[in-house]
């Protein structure tokens, strides 16, 4: 089923909606966590799991989903996540107990992963000129990276004004409307590899071992790094993906080829996605954490406070992004918008405990708000650009992976180090506030890093050549 022009953006926007859905479930939960430990009676070390239960199921079924979408149709498989992912949020709103709360939590992880993991391969099955595709990577891009700073905005609204149940809630109708028009919008059909057979074992052995690895890293904190807990987990998982690739080797259609790892493209994006990742999320939960603990702003504040850099990404998004692709392929755009992402993190890394609002969280969310904008389209082209359409779910899985998992890791260990430097000041000395104000520093240098190493590799390693226009139709825009 071909769309005319003007359907392919409706089509979109629908797409993005329900992707924002899911982007906002991310951060809109962790400004309710109070008023959820209050009413259903939570201890500290039980709440976590409201946040943990998503994470665990939402990263282990990011790689099945993405195959099982070529499979059985993008299409298929992304209204059946909207499905499981609006009935999850009525169970999460109406929920009554603890442990009610956390089952409908991991049911609303399985569904976003399967709505994330093929999102971006119904995109490039929806455009296929450089200059479309380019776009519309840019407005999937500006929903992935600035929807967790409006979840803020909009989590602290509705518990204000209403109370945790509407965080939840609200998905209902939305997700409702993204389920009656993407029947209407999106071209139906099969999946580019239909009739293939599912590596059931290869499914099995990759689901558990990245949901033991997620149970480990976002439990780090609390059970310590060194522990036995921690470690064996972080071991078992390491077998079982291990076994995975074993398998992979040996089946004859593997759930993920291993000859995907040698696209160079591919590969190298996969990379940059973890550090980058790793960047934006000491920038995002690091700097709200800044803005409240240390400056005293209030969930509304923090949420008003990323408003800038939301409108710049905006604005690189819908259009800025891109031309410049276009204009300078994607190299070049990648490795300047990540070294102004990591000089934006830096200037965090400088603000003192008596901050000031315009001279020390502006310039870093105007440097990361550009950074981001211009980095987020040229690594989901990268990441896409050389597979093909069979191989297209697992491609959009594997990168979203990555960032889902260098996201985790990175946020576990640069909060860890921030409580030992935190810990080390409040020991010499220093007060609480400047302690943690120090703490905060060496998960923004630490991070900067990330984002520099990520602009490094990514200008030193990914492929340059012109505009491609391969077998399927589909064109790349320019490497460099």
């Amino acid at each position: 089923m071909q769309l005319d022009a003007r359907r392919r953006w409706y089509a979109l926007a629908v797409l993005c909606l329900g992707v924002l859905m899911i982007v906002l479930d991310s951060t809109i939960v962790n400004v309710a966590l109070p008023s959820i430990k209050q009413d259903l009676q939570f201890s500290d070390a039980s709440l976590v799991w409201v946040v943990n239960a998503y994470l665990l199921t939402f990263g282990g079924f990011l790689l099945l989903g993405g195959r099982l979408g070529d499979l059985y149709g993008h299409r298929r498989l992304f209204l059946a996540g909207i499905v499981a992912f609006t009935l999850a949020s009525l169970w999460c709103g109406l929920s009554s107990s603890q442990t009610e709360l956390v089952i409908a939590r991991a049911v609303q992880g399985f569904g976003g992963a399967v709505v994330t993991s093929v999102a971006l391969s119904l995109i490039m099955m929806l455009f296929h000129a450089p200059a479309d595709r380019a776009k519309a990577m840019g407005v999937y891009g500006f929903v992935c990276a600035g929807g967790g700073s409006v979840g803020v905005l909009l989590g602290g609204l509705l518990t204000s004004a209403l109370d945790w149940h509407w965080i939840f809630l609200v998905n209902i109708p939305i997700g409702a409307i993204v389920f009656a028009l993407c029947l209407r919008l999106l071209p139906g059909g099969s999946g580019h590899a239909a009739g293939g057979k599912l590596d059931v074992a290869g499914a099995v052995t990759v689901t558990v071992g990245m949901m033991l690895a997620v149970y480990a890293i976002v439990g780090g904190n609390e059970a310590g790094w060194t522990s036995p807990m921690t470690l064996g987990l972080l071991a078992v998982a390491v077998v079982l993906l291990g076994v995975f690739l074993f398998i992979e080797s040996r089946v004859r259609e593997p759930l993920m080829p291993l000859s995907m790892f040698k696209l160079r493209n591919v590969a190298t994006a996969n990379v940059v996605g973890v550090l980058w990742a790793a960047a934006m999320f000491a920038w995002f939960f690091l700097s709200a954490l800044y803005m409240q603990l240390v400056l005293g702003y209030g969930p509304m504040q923090v949420g008003l406070a990323f408003l800038p850099a939301n409108l710049i990404m905006a604005a690189f998004s819908l259009g800025l992004s891109a031309k410049i692709v276009m204009r300078f392929g994607i190299r070049g755009p990648l490795a300047v918008g990540l070294l102004l992402a990591a000089a934006g993190l830096a200037c965090f890394a400088m603000a003192p405990v008596d901050g000031d609002f315009t001279l020390h969280v502006l310039p870093g969310m105007v440097l990361l708000g550009i950074g981001a904008g211009l980095a987020f389209n040229p690594v989901l082209l990268a990441a896409m650009s050389d597979v093909s359409p069979a191989d297209s779910g697992l491609a959009s899985g594997l990168v979203n992976t990555s960032f889902m998992m260098g996201g985790a890791l990175g946020l576990a260990v640069l909060a860890s180090l921030a409580a030992a430097r935190t810990s080390a000041l409040q020991a010499g000395g220093a007060d609480a506030v400047a302690a943690i104000n120090g703490g905060y520093h060496v998960a923004f240098v630490i991070g900067a890093a990330c984002a520099a190493a990520a602009a490094l590799i990514g200008w030193s390693v990914i492929r340059v050549r012109n505009a491609v226009t391969d077998s399927h139709g589909s064109g790349v825009p320019a490497a460099d």
